[in-house]
Formats: C-alpha cells, sequence, structure tokens
C-alpha cells in the first residue's frame, strides 16, 4: 500500500488508516478478526477517541490486539481526546460532548485512560479532537511537553481545527502539530469547491474554513479524512445511494475499468488529490475495509478526478 509521510516528517504510515469507533459493538474475536484484515491489507495506522463508545471501542480494541497475529511495535496507534461526553446524548458508538476540556489535567488523565484501556505503552500520536473555545495555548503546551517527555506520545495535532486555531496553538507548542483530522469526501468537498470559486458570488464560493486545504499543503500537515463515503454528517453513505444515481454511475465505471469497487474509487479520488492525505475507513467489516484499502493503489488520471467530481453535482467557474 501507498505510504504517507505524516506531517512532512519521517514518520511513515499506510495512506489508509483504520478508525475503531465502532469497535465496542465486536466480540473480541471479530474485533481481532476486523485487525488482522485490515494489517494484511497493508493498513499498519489505528484511529481511535477516548470518547469512543463512551471508552468501550477502546476497550474492544485492547483484546483484539491480545488475540491478533498483529503486534504492537507493527502498528501506528492514534487517539484523541479534549471532549466531555454528554450521557443524556450519547448512545452506542455515537458519542456528543457535553462541552470541551483543553485542561492540563484533563488532556493528561485523557492520556492515561487511553493507555489504560488500549494495553498500551504510548500512543504515536495524540490529537486534541475538536476546538475548545476556552482554549488556554500554554496549558496545553504544558501538557504536550509532559506527555511527551514522559513517553507516552510521541506525535501531536489537532481535529477539526481551522488555520488561525491551529496557528495559535502552534505559537505555543514546541512540538510541531503534524495531523489534522477533517471530514472530506466526494460528497463532502467543500474546502475543494470554495478554491475554485474564488471571487465568485454563489454559494460554493463561500469561504468556511479560511483556506485550510491550502494551509495544510503550505505547512505540510497531513489531512486525515473522517467520512470517507458519507454525505451530510452521518446523514449515510453515497455509496449505492439512489440520490446520488450520476455519482454511482461515475464510479461503477471507472470501478470496472480498475477492476475493483465504487468504496475504492472513492478511496482513490480522496488519494488523488496532492495535499497528502490520508483516508480513515470506518467499517468494522473485514471485507469492506479490504475492498476499499485497494483504492490506494490506483491512480486516477486527472479527468477522472475531474469527472468524479462534476458526476457529484459540482461544476467549474
Amino acid at each position: 500500500m501507498k505510504q504517507r509521510n505524516i506531517g512532512g516528517t519521517d514518520f511513515k504510515a499506510s495512506a489508509v488508516a483504520l478508525g475503531i469507533m465502532r469497535m465496542e459493538a465486536l466480540s473480541a474475536d471479530d474485533a481481532a478478526k476486523t485487525l488482522d484484515s485490515a494489517f494484511d491489507a497493508g493498513i499498519n495506522y489505528i484511529d481511535s477517541a477516548d470518547i469512543y463508545g463512551m471508552g468501550n471501542s477502546e476497550k474492544v480494541f485492547k483484546q483484539a490486539l491480545a488475540k491478533s497475529s498483529v503486534k504492537r511495535d507493527q502498528l501506528y496507534i492514534q487517539s484523541k481526546g479534549g471532549i466531555i461526553f454528554d450521557p443524556a446524548r450519547s448512545h452506542g458508538s455515537f458519542v456528543f460532548g457535553q462541552r470541551y476540556d483543553f485542561s492540563k489535567q484533563h488532556l493528561i488523565e485523557s492520556v492515561d485512560g487511553i493507555l489504560e484501556r488500549m494495553g498500551i505503552d504510548y500512543l504515536d500520536a495524540f490529537l486534541l479532537h475538536r476546538p475548545d473555545p476556552l482554549m488556554e495555548p500554554d496549558e496545553v503546551a504544558a501538557a504536550f511537553d509532559e506527555l511527551q517527555a514522559s513517553g507516552k506520545v510521541r506525535h501531536f495535532g489537532v481535529s477539526n481545527f481551522n488555520p488561525e486555531q491551529i496557528e495559535m496553538l502552534q505559537a505555543a507548542t514546541s512540538q510541531r502539530l503534524l495531523i489534522n483530522q477533517l471530514q472530506f469526501s466526494i460528497m463532502h468537498s467543500g474546502m475543494i469547491d470554495e478554491g475554485l470559486h474564488v471571487n465568485m458570488t454563489d454559494d460554493r464560493s463561500v469561504m468556511h474554513d479560511g483556506g485550510l486545504l491550502e494551509y495544510s499543503r503550505r505547512k505540510h500537515m497531513t489531512v486525515q479524512t473522517w467520512s470517507p463515503f458519507q454525505y451530510g454528517f452521518f446523514d449515510g453513505t453515497f455509496i449505492n445511494n439512489d440520490k446520488f444515481k450520476e455519482l454511482n454511475d461515475k464510479l461503477q465505471e471507472l470501478a470496472e475499468k480498475y477492476d475493483v469497487s465504487k468504496n475504492a474509487i472513492a478511496t482513490a479520488w480522496i488519494l488523488r488529490h496532492p495535499a497528502n492525505m490520508q483516508v480513515l475507513l470506518g467499517t468494522m467489516t473485514p471485507a469492506h475495509i479490504i475492498d476499499s484499502a485497494r483504492g490506494a493503489d490506483i491512480d486516477l488520471t486527472k479527468q477522472e478526478w475531474y469527472d468524479v467530481y462534476f458526476a457529484a453535482g459540482n461544476d467549474l467557474p
């Protein structure tokens, strides 16, 4: 599988990663099969968060790792923290926040909890899950320093941050922020749309995120794309969805050409962009993981990339 230099450093990992948000629903045996299948498909990067399954996803991962043929030192394991979950709004894999908390105490406690639940000694990367408007950058920096000095975390990043939020935090931290985890897919392409519709007055010209994609490229930050097959905010998948017939017809055409699935083409579409993206798969089904990961080895032509973009209802101004 293609590799990515995470954050433009020597930290190199698979272009496709496995997110374990839904792992809490699996038995230890099934979770081990999922982990083995992902590794056999070339995936060596695991993404988690302390709130996934209200912590249970990481507990199941610990059991899966013990049963799996994969060893800890063969994987890059990442988790996220900073959200205090709201029990009243949370259910199963879907956990919603009561507040965000970037205090030094909470971030360190979050990492300690992650390590205990996952049964590991360190994280390859720790990300701040969503921006906290009450963030004190110096306090976050102190947490990062302590976590790194103790050997509990090797690299750091953020999730769902805009450029100014990153700059504000980066000015305080001695560790370079290597990663920004963002929702991005064929049907969630606002970061592309705003760059094409510069100096126009239509809806796609609105710059919601401050030139985030261009910023990420300039700063050599790895964009980790979550919900790569979803439209809306967990509204559902666009693959084999009658609402998106033209897109599915185009995906099917390219799938037949490259002898892969539509999911693989959707993966290839993301990885074709030169922004050093890494695709996060959220499925726990081994066949779907293997199937989608094949997209990492497909190199779409420029015209094919644009054709998929057009089929999703976009245009050129």
